[in-house]
């Protein structure tokens, strides 16, 4: 038996903006990424789906380094 370590892209995102006054949509989407307050640093595998909902949430959201 092989043991294979595969390591995955990663993203940092942070909430930059507030969600006050956002549609319940960008709010369940900032939900389900983890972001639930502002200043929060989340680290999300790098896939079209995540790639996704950071394109929803553009305007909200910022890539750390």
């Amino acid at each position: 038996m092989v043991n294979v370590i595969i390591y995955m892209a990663t993203i940092k995102v942070k909430q930059i903006r507030s969600r006050i006054n956002c549609p319940k949509t960008e709010k369940l989407t900032l939900d389900a990424m983890g972001l639930t307050r502002m200043g929060r640093v989340v680290e999300l595998p790098d896939n079209d789906c995540t790639r996704g909902q950071i394109r929803k949430v553009r305007h909200l959201v910022a890539l750390v380094d």
